[in-house]
């Protein structure tokens, strides 16, 4: 637990004066709150003795009494300022580290998983720092300062607490064994929840489709017994150490009350000093009733402390290289040498052994069967997949040489998965700047198609797109997403597979605009629609991973390969009564859809 809990000093440094200040207020405190019961025994001797002047003894009360509320309001306010500090901080290092990690890592964790370590686990952390380490202080303070003052009064009453010590000692170490193995599943299964509701508030339109509601609320069922199992273990486990420690007190206060009056009675302690030192008993056994919720406390924390390392500790999947040099401007050339990628080792590889070059303001056509290689390869561009060293360039430099931050501005992806912001229109097209010129925008979204679509909303660019743009029509999402592409005018622009979901008219209309606004400036385009390669000025045609075709629409043609089997089949699949619509096949192939 303690290696755990030591894995926050870097947070914790920065407030280590704050901090410290706190813990020596707490400190001042517990020396305040003892002199309360030295000022009482003092008064009660001398009502006993006859003298009835305790002026001083009750001034002297309510200045400790006071002392001691400055000092613990001021300790209090300290210690958990730095727990929120320390808590936004983890929380900003999180989001970072999250935003830095590649496919490799959300293939393998959950959005709901990494939702209640930045919430759940983070909230144990502050709560650890505000609270349990408020607990500790005291608990250490109360314990120097009330084992002094009980050793002033009778050392021989104060010896009698010592036995005990040793079983609290043991027993607290055996609970919190168990509780940091019970947190952990409780904290697992608190992932395993969060993930499920995530998952399924998601695809709430899939499951609504396929009439999946009552199997879903089952399995939500089994998934939250699950956690309130867990909580069930972690619960009992608190609740003996909660009900074990106030009556190893209790049994210390009756061991004390009956020696004690055996000392006052003997004329060997006076009643004041008995009573000032039941008082100091009771302070450093206070802090004890409550070590179960310590221990609860301080093993949930160190299990959220982990959980977060896990994520701290990654390296980022894709980093800029140390010294990277690269032009501030690109011209756009691309080119491969021999790339090959593979997913991960024993997998088969994704690209094998493709090299092709793209030259200055060239428009170039992807197609292939599903699972070609079409995606992957477009990534390669962006290092949203890195690839291996010497086998990607841009303007004849290895794109690993850029830094990523000025390569990625200066080649726009719009991907495959369409998503948008649950904000206005106008901030999902200017998402990469908020200050673009409204004329800018209305020209993306002319360009994209979107124009009029928007000019129908009650609210035009203000019209707010929902979760993931649920608003809008499955098209509608798709043009807005490569109307935010298109905004950025980036030297080098990537489409994957952009024009699925709208029909072949919209789509001529995209890409003659695409044709004019992107002239002497790079396009890559991947898509399965011949309609949409026949406009590019070469097409690659991908299979396993590698480049089986390449040409022109009409050379393709000729060559009589996949690309015109992808032709006839988009052709024969749009029906016969469009068919005879077409001029000619080809013609008819720009109006097939996918």
């Amino acid at each position: 637990m303690l290696n755990s809990l030591l894995r926050l000093k870097p947070f914790v440094r920065p407030y280590r004066l704050r901090l410290a200040s706190g813990i020596a207020s707490f400190g001042f405190a517990r020396v305040f709150e003892a002199l309360v019961p030295f000022f009482l025994a003092t008064g009660i001797d001398k009502v006993a003795g006859g003298d009835g002047d305790v002026t001083n003894q009750v001034f002297g009360i309510v200045a400790a009494v006071a002392g001691r509320y400055v000092f613990v309001t001021y300790a209090r306010y300290s210690v958990r300022s730095v727990g929120m500090r320390v808590a936004f901080d983890l929380r900003g290092a999180l989001y970072d580290a999250l935003q830095k990690q590649g496919s490799g890592f959300f293939s393998t964790h959950t959005i709901g998983d990494m939702m209640t370590r930045a919430v759940a686990d983070i909230s144990l952390v502050q709560r650890l720092i505000s609270m349990g380490s408020i607990l500790l202080i005291i608990l250490v303070y109360a314990s120097i300062v009330g084992f002094g003052f009980m050793l002033y009064y009778s050392p021989a009453l104060t010896l009698l607490l010592l036995p005990p010590l040793p079983v609290v000692y043991y027993y607290a170490r055996h609970a919190s064994r168990q509780m940091g193995v019970a947190s952990k599943d409780m904290q697992d299964r608190l992932s395993d929840l969060g993930a499920q509701v995530q998952e399924n508030l998601s695809g709430i339109r899939t499951i609504q489709a396929m009439a999946q509601e009552d199997n879903e609320i089952a399995r939500f069922a089994r998934t939250s017994q699950a956690y309130a199992d867990a909580f069930y273990r972690q619960a009992r486990i608190n609740s003996l150490m909660m009900a074990w420690m106030p009556s190893l007190a209790a049994l210390c206060s009756i061991t004390i009350v009956g020696f004690g009056g055996y000392l006052v009675l003997s004329g060997e302690m006076s009643p004041g000093a008995l009573v000032a030192f039941l008082m100091y008993v009771n302070m450093v056994v206070q802090p004890f009733r409550v070590a179960g919720f310590m221990v609860n406390l301080f093993q949930r924390a160190a299990v959220a402390s982990d959980r977060l390392f896990e994520v701290l500790s990654l390296e980022p999947e894709i980093e800029d290289l140390p010294g990277a040099d690269a032009p501030a401007r690109v011209r756009g050339v691309l080119e491969t040498r021999n790339l090959s990628f593979r997913y991960g080792d024993g997998l088969p590889l994704a690209l094998d052994g493709i090299s092709l070059s793209i030259g200055r303001g060239e428009s170039i056509a992807v197609m292939g069967r599903v699972g070609s290689g079409k995606t992957t390869l477009l990534r390669q561009f962006v290092r949203l997949l890195d690839p291996p060293p010497g086998q990607v360039f841009l303007d004849g430099q290895d794109i690993r040489d850029y830094p990523l931050a000025q390569l990625r501005a200066q080649t726009a992806l719009v991907p495959q998965v369409t998503f948008l912001f649950s904000e206005t229109l106008r901030d999902n097209l200017t998402y990469d700047d908020p200050g673009r010129e409204i004329d800018s925008i209305w020209a993306a979204a002319e360009a994209a198609d979107l124009k009029e679509t928007i000019e129908g909303f009650p609210d035009g660019m203000d019209t707010v797109v929902g979760e993931r743009g649920v608003t809008l029509s499955g098209g509608q999402v798709q043009r807005a997403t490569l109307a935010r592409g298109l905004i950025r005018d980036a030297p080098v622009l990537l489409l994957d597979d952009c024009f699925s979901s709208v029909d072949t008219e919209t789509e001529e209309r995209i890409l003659k605009d695409l044709r004019r606004l992107r002239r002497g400036k790079t396009t890559v385009v991947v898509s399965h629609r011949v309609s949409t390669a026949r406009h590019c000025d070469r097409i690659l045609v991908l299979d396993a991973g590698r480049i089986i075709e390449s040409g022109t629409h009409e050379e393709l043609i000729r060559q009589d390969g996949l690309y015109v089997e992808f032709e006839r089949i988009q052709r024969e699949g749009a029906g016969e009564s469009d068919y005879r619509g077409a001029a000619s096949p080809l013609a008819f192939a720009e109006r097939a859809v996918e």
